[in-house]
């Protein structure tokens, strides 16, 4: 077999061009062309600022807090990082952030959980959602994965030979999966399916009711639920409704918490999941082969920031003015844009044209937008044809933020969209 793989190989190629496994292009592994949206956009603001360095550019695109974390959390750090106790490694999380986290759920969502069982800390939501793939996924099984989403979960299960089925979220069914489509064959090998709400892109929040069809669904197909809960406190519908607040899903499955959106803890790294103890600890014992726990300091930096759920109220009410003035911004230039019952993103249908100018989709709108006016969003094509606006833009004050509302209204409202 090496062989056969080493007739591939070229002598500007690496000696172990050939060992490379096949899970990430095998022996063409780092010789595809094809350019993920993010670098494609990356690369299209660079362009933009050298072809337009007068003007302005007009970033919605960035999917991360704007501003520090709080002052308390940052002291807490300063005071912590000197202590000799946080020098060594902390491996599946320390107590004091454990029983932080069963606290901030109790007083937040009313569930009670216990810290050592059903509480286990992550290096961040990204690698949590990376690890359950390892602890159930085997060849030829399945996860089942709604698009748009965030694809980690998807990613490590064809590492581990398992498969993807993906579940479209679109506008029509509320942005939410419709399970009684999956065929029968695929429910037979499904193990596990990620949910996302609030939904990172489009905004929707998920119901009592949804939840309950998710439950009865994981109990008569036997599928594990892993909720990634990331955005659960940029909610703006009502109070955060938890996964773990409804009947029965503590016995089909957890929830993944994040510090970063909803406290302004963006590259802290720190999460926690939470939910049936069975799978927290089989989460926890793949996490003890991966590494060995986030420094000390910032546990407890992250604790103080869950004993002190008013810094995340402020972080809300902020981004619910913003989208609340990028909704109408948008809408006075053509698009219908509404309020998202949760997350920092605005999620709207794409124009198909504009003047005399044709779309084919999302991406070639998004390209338009920044090469030919410094605007930058990110398309979604994967249900449809739309453009996510991220609130996250810098602005220091309100009297900025309304100065860039303008400025993007002046500079859309002249092109003249048609959405039909």
């Amino acid at each position: 077999m090496r062989g056969t793989k080493l007739m591939t190989i070229s002598s500007a190629d690496p000696w172990f061009q050939s060992l490379f496994a096949e899970r990430i292009g095998g022996a063409n592994y780092g010789k595809g062309t094809e350019i993920y949206k993010f670098e494609k956009i990356k690369r299209a603001k660079r362009t933009a600022l050298q072809a337009h360095p007068e003007r302005r550019l007009l970033d919605f695109g960035i999917g991360e807090n704007d501003d520090m974390a709080d002052p308390l959390v940052r002291e807490t750090l300063k005071r912590e990082v000197d202590k000799l106790e946080n020098r060594g490694y902390a491996d599946n999380g320390i107590a004091a952030f454990k029983e932080a986290a069963a606290a901030f759920m109790k007083v937040t969502f009313g569930i009670s959980l216990d810290p050592a069982t059903e509480i286990n800390h992550a290096i961040g939501s990204k690698p949590a959602l990376a690890m359950f793939p390892a602890a159930f996924i085997n060849p030829g099984d399945v996860t089942l994965m709604t698009v748009p989403g965030y694809p980690v979960a998807g990613t490590h299960t064809k590492y581990y030979g398992g498969e993807v089925y993906r579940l479209p979220l679109n506008e029509q069914n509320g942005f939410y999966p419709e399970l009684g489509s999956i065929p029968t064959d695929i429910r037979r090998r499904a193990k596990l399916l990620v949910l996302n709400y609030p939904n990172s892109p489009t905004g929707t929040v998920a119901t009592r009711d949804f939840y309950r069809q998710v439950i009865d669904f994981a109990h008569t197909h036997r599928i594990v639920i892993v909720q990634d809960a990331a955005h659960i406190l940029l909610t703006y519908d009502g109070p955060s409704l938890s996964f773990l607040q409804v009947d029965g899903a503590r016995e089909v499955g957890v929830e993944v918490h994040s510090l970063s959106k909803g406290f302004n803890m963006i590259g802290w790294r720190m999460a926690f999941v939470a939910g049936h103890p069975k799978i927290v600890q089989a989460f926890a014992d793949v996490k003890d082969n991966c590494d060995s726990g986030q420094f000390m300091a910032i546990q407890q930096a992250a604790r103080s920031a869950l004993e002190h759920p008013e810094i995340a109220d402020r972080i809300r009410e902020k981004y619910r003015r913003r989208l609340r003035k990028l909704v109408a911004a948008l809408n006075q230039v053509g698009f219908k844009a509404k309020m998202p019952g949760g997350s920092y993103f605005l999620y709207a249908r794409a124009p198909k044209g504009c003047g005399a100018r044709r779309f084919a989709n999302a991406e070639e709108v998004s390209q338009f937008l920044i090469e030919e006016q410094s605007v930058c969003c990110v398309p979604w094509d994967d249900a449809g044809p739309y453009l996510r606006f991220s609130a996250t833009y810098l602005a220091k004050d309100e009297t900025e933020e309304d100065a860039l509302m303008r400025e993007t209204v002046e500079r859309l409202g002249k092109l003249q969209f048609q959405f039909a």
